[in-house]
């Protein structure tokens, strides 16, 4: 899966992802600052799908009308810090 981390992903789960095999680019190393309409635009050209704990990229994708083929998931959950994080990505 072709994935695009917002900024505000945690590394650790990026590094996850991609130990899984996902090809994951992650905005806070690639394009650190970039807006939310930025990250959008590069998911949609690059094929990708947005991870982000970011409600702003509803708002964006829905109201605004601003289309989102590759899609975006949205993390509903308080992003832990880099120290504590221990997603079900990893394997214990």
């Amino acid at each position: 899966m072709r994935i695009l981390a917002n900024e505000n992903f945690p590394g650790e789960a990026v590094e996850a992802l991609r130990k899984q095999g996902h090809d994951v680019a992650w905005v806070r190393t690639d394009a650190p600052g970039n807006n939310d309409t930025q990250v959008l635009e590069r998911a949609q050209r690059e094929g990708r799908i947005v991870i982000t704990f970011d409600k702003d990229f509803g708002e964006l994708a829905f109201r605004a009308g601003l289309p989102a083929q590759s899609g975006i998931i949205l993390f509903r959950i308080s992003a832990p810090s880099e120290r504590t994080w221990r997603g079900p990505l990893q394997r214990q």
